[in-house]
This record gives C-alpha cells, sequence and structure tokens, in this order.
C-alpha cells in the first residue's frame, strides 16, 4: 500500500468499443466515432488519451486500453501519434458490454499485488474545460482511496432526453469542491416531460458513464453482485496472453460472461444500499452521440451554421455542414445536418438524427460496405484509397507510414504496378530487393512474392494499378507479416 504522503496511483481504463452508428456517414464499424477527430485536431480517443495530462498530483499510471480486435491497430496508432505509452490494448474477443471489460481491466491491474484506483472513462466523450475535469478526479480520488465508489454526474443545462439522469441523495458532510452527493438512483432517459420536471425540480445530475473505484474493491462488487461476469472475467484475464503489443483476453473464458452494462451490474443495485457517490462535473462535457448533439456543442456563424470543408450556405440557419471531398451548397435551408464524404451524403433533419442508425440498419439488411468502411481503409502500415475500379483492373492511392512494411504477400489472380509520387519505397519482388524513389515504379507479376516498405522518415505516397481476374481484398496469401495478420 502507498504511504500516506504518496497519492494512490490512478490508472484510467478506457473503453473504446463502440460504434457510434447515429454519426454515419462519418462514423462507420471499421472507423468509429472515437477514432474522428469531432472536437478539434485530435480525435475523441487521443483526447480522453491525455486528458489527465498536466496533473502530476493526480498520479496518473498509463491508461489501458479497451478495444477490440478490428480497431487494435488504430488504437496503438493514435496513442503513438499523441505520444502516449499505454499500460496495455486489452483485445475483446466478442462484445460484452461494459462490465466485462472493466471486471477484466481490473484483473490486469491487480496482477503482481497493485490494487490502483480505476478511473473507467468512455473513449467518446468531450470534455472542454480540463482543470475541471481534473478537479473533480482529484475529488473523486480522495474518496475511492478510502474504499468509495464514485461515479461523475454532468450538471444539465438542458432538458435532454438522450441522456440518462443520477437523482441526488443527500450531500456529503464537510465542504466537497466540486459538490458530492450520495447516489439516491440511476434514471433511464426519460421522455420530454420528464426531462424537464427533472431540470425544473432540481436534484439531477446527467449520467456521464465515468466511474472511479479502487480495483479491489470493483472486484469485490462484482463477485457479489454479478459472480458470472466476476468469475468469467478473472479467468479470460488469467488465461489471456500477451501478442506484441497487445493482451488478448481467452476467447471461450470471456465469451461465457454474460453481457451486461457497469450501470444495470453494479451501479444500480448498489445504489440502492446507498453505496455510490456522485461527483457533479461542470466541464462543458458533451457525449457526442448523434449530429445534432455535435451541432450544439460546436461553434455556430453568426447565422447558427456549424460547417467544415468547403461550403457555401446562402439564406441558410441552424444548420450541420460538413464537406470532406467538394463542394456542398445550401441555400434556404434551415436546421438540416449535411453530411458529404467520398462515397456517401446524409441529409437529415436535425430533430430526426438520432434515428440515422436506422440507415445503418437498411444498410446491413441491403449487405453494403458503406456499413463499415470508408472509401479509404486505414491498416497498421497505413491507408489506401480507391480511386477507380472497372472489368478487370482497380487504382489505389497507397500511404505506407515512415518505418512501416507490408506483409511479404502474393496474389493469385492479380498483377500490381506501383509508382511512387512521394517518399522512398524498399520494394522486395522475388528475389530482388530495391529502392524506388519518386516519379519511378516497378510492376509485380501474378504469383510472383512481394514485399513494399516505407524506410524513410516521411510518408510514402504511391498509386497501386491492380489487373486480373479478381481484385478481392481476400486473394491475399502471406508469409511474413509483423503485425501477426493470417491471411
Amino acid at each position: 500500500m502507498p504511504s500516506k504522503s504518496t497519492p494512490t496511483a490512478i490508472l484510467p481504463v478506457i473503453l473504446a468499443g463502440g460504434g457510434g452508428t447515429r454519426l454515419w456517414p462519418l462514423s462507420r464499424g471499421h472507423y468509429p466515432k472515437q477514432f474522428l477527430a469531432l472536437g478539434g485536431n485530435d480525435s475523441l480517443l487521443q483526447q480522453t488519451l491525455t486528458r489527465l495530462d498536466g496533473a502530476p498530483a493526480l498520479n496518473a499510471s498509463p491508461p489501458i486500453v479497451v478495444c477490440n480486435e478490428e480497431h487494435r491497430f488504430l488504437v496503438a496508432e493514435q496513442a503513438r501519434l499523441s505520444g502516449v505509452a499505454l499500460a496495455s490494448i486489452m483485445l475483446e474477443p466478442t462484445g460484452r458490454n461494459t462490465a466485462p471489460a472493466l471486471s477484466a481491466a481490473a484483473a490486469m491491474a491487480m496482477q503482481g499485488g497493485a490494487d490502483p484506483l480505476l478511473l473507467m472513462m468512455p473513449s467518446d466523450h468531450l470534455i472542454a474545460d480540463r482543470a475541471a475535469f481534473q478537479a473533480a478526479v482529484e475529488a473523486a480520488a480522495r474518496l475511492a482511496a478510502q474504499g468509495q465508489v464514485l461515479t461523475f454526474g454532468i450538471v444539465p443545462t438542458r432538458a435532454e432526453t438522450g441522456y440518462g439522469y443520477i437523482e441526488l441523495g443527500a450531500a456529503l458532510a464537510g465542504e466537497q469542491h466540486p459538490p458530492t452527493h450520495l447516489v439516491k438512483a440511476f434514471k433511464e432517459k426519460p421522455d420530454a416531460d420528464t426531462a424537464l420536471r427533472y431540470i425544473d425540480g432540481g436534484g439531477y445530475l446527467w449520467n456521464a458513464g465515468i466511474f472511479m473505484v479502487r480495483a479491489s474493491v470493483w472486484l469485490a462488487m462484482a463477485e457479489r453482485l454479478c459472480p458470472a461476469i466476476a468469475a468469467a472475467a478473472k479467468r479470460a484475464t488469467a488465461a489471456g496472453r500477451q501478442d506484441g503489443d497487445f493482451f488478448r483476453l481467452d476467447a471461450d473464458a470471456f465469451a461465457a460472461s454474460p453481457s451486461d452494462s457497469i450501470d444495470y451490474a453494479v451501479m444500480e443495485p448498489l445504489s440502492v444500499e446507498g453505496g455510490v457517490r456522485v461527483v457533479a462535473l461542470d466541464a462543458g462535457w458533451a457525449d457526442v452521440g448523434s449530429w445534432s448533439n455535435l451541432w450544439e456543442v460546436s461553434a455556430h456563424d453568426t447565422h447558427g451554421n456549424v460547417t467544415r470543408g468547403d461550403v457555401c450556405a446562402i439564406d441558410s440557419q441552424d444548420n450541420l455542414v460538413f464537406a470532406e471531398h467538394r463542394l456542398v451548397a445550401t441555400l434556404g435551408c434551415a436546421d438540416l445536418v449535411v453530411v458529404e464524404t467520398a462515397d456517401a451524403v446524409l441529409v437529415a433533419d436535425k430533430r430526426k438524427t438520432q434515428d440515422v442508425k436506422h440507415v445503418v440498419e437498411w444498410l446491413t439488411r441491403q449487405n453494403r460496405e458503406e456499413r463499415l468502411t470508408h472509401r479509404r481503409v486505414y491498416r497498421p502500415w497505413g491507408s489506401y484509397e480507391g480511386i477507380d475500379v472497372g472489368t478487370r483492373f482497380q487504382v489505389k492511392h497507397i500511404v505506407v507510414n515512415p518505418g512501416a512494411s507490408l506483409s511479404l504477400q502474393m496474389h493469385h489472380h492479380r498483377a500490381e504496378h506501383w509508382i511512387v509520387v512521394s517518399g522512398t519505397a524498399r520494394v522486395t519482388k522475388g528475389e530482388e530487393v530495391f529502392l524506388l524513389a519518386e516519379n519511378e515504379s516497378t510492376y509485380i507479376p501474378l504469383g510472383v512474392k512481394h514485399r513494399l516498405e516505407n524506410p524513410g522518415v516521411i510518408p510514402l505516397d504511391l498509386i497501386e494499378v491492380q489487373s486480373g481476374s479478381y481484385l478481392g481484398e481476400d486473394d491475399i496469401v502471406r508469409f511474413e507479416d509483423r503485425y501477426n495478420r493470417v491471411g
């Protein structure tokens, strides 16, 4: 145990497994909203990773990030770009909601006899006032170090139907800054009349879904209130294995866990016992759960519009218009959301943006790729974007990060022609290994083993022209791969 003069370490546990379907077409299954820069230059995940920076008194440890297999390289790359060292990237073999994820992180945190304070944060929130957030965390840490269970409640600014609420019980004795209360009850997302009653009557905060608790206390509560979840999470962690930068939970053990949220599995039954405290958080918080939420928290022009990209707005008020690839013009429009990407355009009534998920459901029923991927597809080594496609040919723009390498591979059904646009490429073609500079090219015949690497310090940009009878991404036979992918 730490001495009285040393604050107990705070271990951030960041849950990064969400899908963000209500922010389609920017947020998609393979590149969801937590990886998007929606409130500044950094992504929501990157903002979460650095939320405790500049506060040495908090004694924060490198975070654990919990995500799924598909997003593991995105997490690693965004942490690298932010200069954040991670304690672990824990991979969920299957989605089981937040209670099993936090239980597995707690079990990992206690390995070696440690018992830190877990600060569980979703990866997709905006918090404008970092200092106010850190002050709330410091207040919560004092109580969590004594074995208390803390949640954070947002001081509401309106009668919101898209958030759950926390009903406040008695204020804790003594001066608490920010104010801290017992939790009387957790409330589901209300209808409009109920939300208005909550706000008018006072005594309610929005439920932020952020929690702080000592690791041993969480596991003890989970063992008592949801024993099947606790047991499965502990087994999955004990039988898990390290795979490079990633920790893989045991698939069979984790799949045996019931699926449940932190609120339902532990917090709600514990609040009935009077065992949860809530710290009031007034820090410019937003759960960017829909386009209307993003409009509310973004900077508006004099006509109430929020725009990004090449936008012409004439006689238009209170719209959100995002243009990624071309000019988007609005004329005589009000209260609309217009989002343009390379392969899809969304036009929606701003009041209906909670229902964008129905568009994604339609895309799923139609088996459309637009529900999962953008035209730009991210890989652990960089990205590629389709430029043109036709009968027996396909053209891609490929970007390879500095120091990165594609697998040593070959294709049964296609040949490839590579043209370097900028940077330097190291090419393996059969038994040959050679460098290509800007404006140089090479041809990779069908069936020949090959590899593309970037030995330089700037991104490698090249154009790839594929030709053949079949051009699907599954026509890859991998012989060596630094990212341990199978193909």
